[in-house]
């Protein structure tokens, strides 16, 4: 007897180009990525694998290498395949927004800062630094510390944000504990950057928190 022809959901790259890649579940997109799969299982299942594994993108991304190659199937080419279309989505919204004002696409902007900090085990705090047209200048992760908490200096953010010759910054760090909403040291924080960039005249137009799926904005919520 014939084998029956595979079902239409089960051809990602087919599906990617009759519909778009918006037309993709999470398991289909990582199918295209990792191009096959292993013996006896097609590349879908490995996909829909490492989602169960990892807990969904966020996790697998936010995994370490040595975790992720530990999954049959993935090796160094495919976790670097991972890797790069990761980093080709960040760099892509990062062209976007040097060609155009970050104020008027806060979604932009917010989607750019959790590819680059969302992942990341430890607290990271970055700095987007903006010309006189709100265009992103330069993205610089300044500060790295600990599960819960980094030292910023807002003497450092004062001077990088002067070598770049910024007109305004947007201030960005992650929760690594999931919660978004800022401490009372967030809120300290982003008052002593504040004025120590007011004397410099460049206004913080924001202080963005990301947390797994979750964003807090500051100016948003009043804050700024």
């Amino acid at each position: 007897m014939p084998c029956p022809p595979p079902q239409h959901s089960q051809r990602p790259r087919e599906r990617l180009t009759e519909g778009g890649a918006a037309t993709l579940a999470d398991a289909e997109l990582l199918a295209v990525l990792l191009g096959t799969g292993r013996a006896g299982r097609p590349a879908l299942e490995l996909g829909r694998e490492l989602l169960e594994r990892f807990g969904g993108l966020a996790g697998l991304f936010a995994a370490p290498r040595a975790a992720v190659l530990g999954v049959p199937g993935i090796g160094p080419a495919r976790w670097a395949a991972l890797r790069a279309g990761l980093e080709l989505a960040r760099r892509s919204i990062a062209e976007d927004l040097r060609r155009r004002d970050a104020l008027a696409s806060p979604e932009q902007v917010g989607d750019y800062l959790a590819l680059s900090l969302q992942h990341c085990p430890q607290e990271v705090f970055a700095v987007l630094f903006l010309d006189a047209r709100n265009r992103l200048l330069a993205a610089e992760e300044l500060f790295r510390g600990t599960l819960s908490q980094t030292v910023v200096y807002p003497r450092e953010v004062a001077r990088r944000a002067l070598e770049r010759n910024a007109a305004a910054v947007i201030l960005a760090h992650n929760h690594p504990s999931g919660l978004a909403e800022p401490s009372q040291a967030d809120r300290l924080l982003t008052e002593a950057l504040k004025r120590a960039l007011q004397c410099l005249d460049i206004p913080v137009l924001d202080h963005l928190i990301v947390a797994g799926g979750r964003r807090y904005s500051f100016a948003e919520n009043g804050l700024i």
